[in-house]
């Protein structure tokens, strides 16, 4: 079976939230979609930073807006992570059969309504206090991403780690 986790940033302003996002998806082996217009470019410093010795591992993809993209992108299941969200994040069954789109939108602003309101059925939220805005975007595409794998068993991940200076087993 294949697997396919795509990341999709709406107009991501913050470029070490990306940076930091970038390289959640080169470890774990998502594909990343960035859809402008973006508060940054791409050779921004800071972006490279954060995510600086992953970018040549990463699968990314760019659009000139959200129209482009989902033009682009018809097959698989769109996931709308908004505080908006009617359903719990992990509670939701990711399946594998199909590629998953986790879509997240501004810092500043999040989704755009009119793209909630026409799936309202996968809009989602990941729980938090009522009387505070919102998650880091990229604490919040972390959470996600890790939830959807957790799912499917973290295919082609490593499990296991091991001692650089010993061995877990005992002599």
């Amino acid at each position: 079976m294949k697997y396919q986790l795509h990341i999709v940033l709406i107009e991501p302003q913050i470029p070490q939230n990306t940076g930091n996002i970038s390289r959640t998806c080169a470890v774990t082996g998502a594909k990343l979609h960035l859809v402008e217009p973006m508060g940054f470019t791409v050779t921004d410093k800071k972006l490279k930073r954060a995510g600086l010795d992953y970018w040549d591992k990463l699968d990314v993809t760019y659009y000139k807006d959200t129209a482009d993209f989902f033009a682009k992108n018809t097959e698989g299941m769109f996931y709308f992570f908004t505080t908006k969200g009617r359903q719990v994040h992990s509670d939701v069954c990711y399946a594998p059969e199909k590629p998953i789109y986790l879509v997240f939108g501004r810092e500043d602003q999040g989704l755009d309504e009119s793209l909630l309101y026409a799936h309202p059925e996968t809009c989602v939220r990941i729980p938090m206090r009522n009387t505070l805005r919102s998650l880091n975007l990229s604490n919040s595409v972390a959470i996600a991403a890790y939830e959807v794998l957790r799912q499917w068993g973290y295919p082609n991940l490593a499990t296991e780690g091991q001692l650089t200076a010993y061995t877990w087993e005992k002599v």
